[in-house]
Parts: C-alpha cells; structure tokens; sequence
C-alpha cells in the first residue's frame, strides 16, 4: 500500500512510495509552518503588530486578540 502523506510523493526523498519516519517529520514541519504563516497573516490583516504582541502580557494580548473579532485561544506566543 503507498503512503503518499499529505503532499503526495513531495516528502519521499528515496522514492520508496512510503514515508519513513524522517519523511513523515518533515512533512508535519512544512505543514505546520504553513498553518503558523496562515495565522500571522491573520493578525496582520487585523491590523496587529506581531511584535508588540509578543511583548505584551498574557491577558492585554487576549484583550486585543479580542477587540479585532480573534479568538485568543486560537494563537500562541
């Protein structure tokens, strides 16, 4: 049975048609940095700077999370 992963054969670097361990953590890197990308283009969209987010404490961060329609618990910094 071939075990393509989530970006098909993208991540099978010996052409095996399955991914071994290794292949498999690469393959969850890239996708999870994408969905971290998806979500800082969300906050800046909103008109937050990532960076005065990170410096702020945990509930003045929530409260702007908050005040441009996000939800706080979606984000981690």
């Amino acid at each position: 049975m071939s075990d393509k992963g989530l970006f098909g054969g993208l991540f099978d670097f010996n052409n095996d048609d399955e991914l071994d361990s290794f292949e498999k953590e690469a393959e969850f890197g890239m996708f999870m940095e994408m969905i971290d990308s998806e979500k800082k283009d969300e906050l800046i969209a909103a008109g937050l700077d990532l960076q005065e987010l990170e410096e702020m404490d945990y509930f003045e961060r929530r409260e702007a999370l908050e005040d441009v329609g996000l939800d706080p618990d979606d984000y981690e910094f």
